[in-house]
């Protein structure tokens, strides 16, 4: 691959469970800033971006060394889904792919960062997910998913689940806007692959208990945020 790799880090000022999330502090310092730092220290990417309505987060943004992509307001609500936003960085940023970082997921490392784009890189993926294995038993609606009700199987044994995480997330341009041009599905469109992180770099925060659970673990396991 030798087109452009691009770190986007999406990180609207309104949020409901956790006022202005992405400025919410950790360690005394913004989540946004987190993600930023990470994404220069992997050195991984040509450019890193934060997409964002606000100039609050703007001023953040730049402060770190970030540029900045206003996106619309029409774009900045809880209605607009990750794929409004993503198609419209897209249309306006030339470039082979796009790596989103989410700033509520500060515990993901700059190495796990790497990681993710040498897999994206070697695995020739359209998309690529961040996952958290899951090997216990679990079932949906009733129904047993990787076990059976008719036997009892150790639990390492069973075939791991691929929990989603959206700590970091690939896109591959041409087939994301050609899926959005066709009026399709784009998040998982085309060849897609799942980069496993461990529990712990795959906690997101949504609510001040899941702030509060970061800056336990930080302090336990002494990893920088």
């Amino acid at each position: 691959m030798s087109g452009k790799f691009i770190a986007m880090i999406p990180a609207r000022l309104g949020s409901q469970r956790l006022k202005k999330k992405n400025l919410a502090l950790l360690n005394g310092e913004p989540l946004i800033a987190h993600a930023i730092r990470k994404c220069f220290a992997s050195n991984c990417f040509d450019e890193v971006w934060v997409n964002s309505e606000s100039e609050e987060i703007a001023e953040v943004a730049l402060a770190e060394g970030a540029n900045f992509h206003e996106r619309p307001a029409e774009l900045a609500n809880n209605v607009a889904t990750s794929e409004d936003f993503v198609g419209e960085f897209f249309r306006k940023h030339e470039c082979e792919a796009i790596f989103q970082v989410h700033s509520i997921a500060p515990l993901l490392t700059a190495e796990e960062i790497k990681g993710f784009v040498e897999t994206y890189k070697q695995g020739e993926y359209d998309v690529l997910l961040s996952c958290i294995l899951d090997q216990i038993e679990v079932a949906f609606e009733g129904k047993p998913v990787n076990f059976t009700f008719a036997e009892k199987t150790n639990s390492q044994d069973l075939r791991p689940l691929q929990r989603i995480t959206w700590s970091i997330t690939a896109w591959r341009r041409s087939v994301f806007l050609g899926a959005l041009n066709q009026r399709r599905t784009a998040t998982y469109h085309g060849r897609v692959g799942f980069y496993p992180v461990g529990p712990i770099s795959g906690h997101v925060i949504k609510t001040q208990t899941d702030l509060d659970i970061a800056a336990a673990l930080i302090g336990v396991i002494g990893r920088q945020a």
